[in-house]
Formats: C-alpha cells, sequence, structure tokens
C-alpha cells in the first residue's frame, strides 16, 4: 500500500494548473472586451456596418415604397388625389411582393452581383486612370519601360511596318 501513488484528487488543487486556467480564461475575456469596445468605437464613429447587399435591396425598396406612397399628385386634381393614392400604394405593394421572394430565395445572388459590380468599377476606374495619364503626360517628359511611343518612327503620319 505504500508504494501506491495517491490519486490527483487526494493531492488537493494544482496551483500551476489553476493558474494556467485562470490566465487563459483572463486572456479571452481581455480579447473579449477589447474587441467588444473597439466595434462599438466603429460603430460610434462610422454608424452601423452595411447589411449584406440583398438586406440593402430590401431597405432600397422599403424606401422608395415609403416614397411613392407619400406623393401627392397635384396634377390630377383634389377630387382624383386620393384614388390615385391609393393606385400607387396598389402597385408599390405588388411590387415589394414581387422582389421578397426573390431576395429570400437567392440572398447570395446579390451578395455576388455587388462583388461583380465592385470589379467592374475597378476596370473602368484603371482604364480611365490609365488613360488620363497618357493624355495629361507631356510629350517631351521621359517615357518609362513599359510605355510605348504608338506615334511611329519618324515625322511621318504612316507607321513603319516590318515587312521580313
Amino acid at each position: 500500500m505504500s508504494e501506491e501513488r495517491p490519486t490527483p484528487d487526494a493531492l488537493g488543487p494544482q496551483p500551476a494548473d489553476e493558474t494556467r486556467a485562470t490566465d487563459a480564461d483572463a486572456w479571452a475575456t481581455a480579447c473579449a472586451e477589447d474587441l467588444a469596445a473597439e466595434k462599438a468605437r466603429r460603430r460610434a464613429e462610422y454608424g452601423p456596418p452595411p447589411g449584406s447587399a440583398a438586406e440593402e435591396l430590401r431597405k432600397f425598396v422599403d424606401a422608395v415604397a415609403d416614397r411613392l406612397s407619400g406623393l401627392q399628385t397635384p396634377l390630377l386634381g383634389a377630387v382624383a388625389g386620393p384614388a390615385a393614392q391609393q393606385v400607387v400604394r396598389q402597385v408599390v405593394q405588388q411590387a415589394k411582393a414581387a422582389v421578397e421572394p426573390v431576395i429570400e430565395r437567392n440572398p447570395d445572388v446579390f451578395d455576388h452581383l455587388a462583388a461583380a459590380g465592385n470589379e467592374l468599377l475597378a476596370a473602368y476606374r484603371s482604364a480611365v486612370q490609365s488613360q488620363e495619364r497618357r493624355w495629361t503626360t507631356p510629350e517631351d517628359a521621359p517615357k518609362g519601360r513599359g510605355d510605348r511611343d504608338d506615334r511611329g518612327e519618324g515625322t511621318g503620319p504612316g507607321e513603319h511596318i516590318d515587312l521580313d
């Protein structure tokens, strides 16, 4: 019996293990607090973060619907005004009823469309910037390695073509 080792429960709590567990919990707690504070700071500075493209489309449709429903129709006169507003509300409700199921079934499609739009915008911006650089660079400015003189050799209106 004297050669039997005591069980860990019989020895009592290990101070090193408690310190490690406490340190890990303290680190996780501190990280979570820092992250929450940073999110709160950014929310206060920049406002709430934008939602997905589907949520933004839903907000846009709601804003347009509210705006159209609130329009007064002075061209139709006082008699046709209430009837015209009722027609506008009905059309807005039908449009929302048609758009909402599409958004619900395909929320990822709108995210992909938004990403594709951003890529197209970046490509367009790049093309415009390079064209503007060509337009604004003086003709006597030294050319970089990648720049090519499209006017050809010499001062003539034509371009030299090597037929060999």
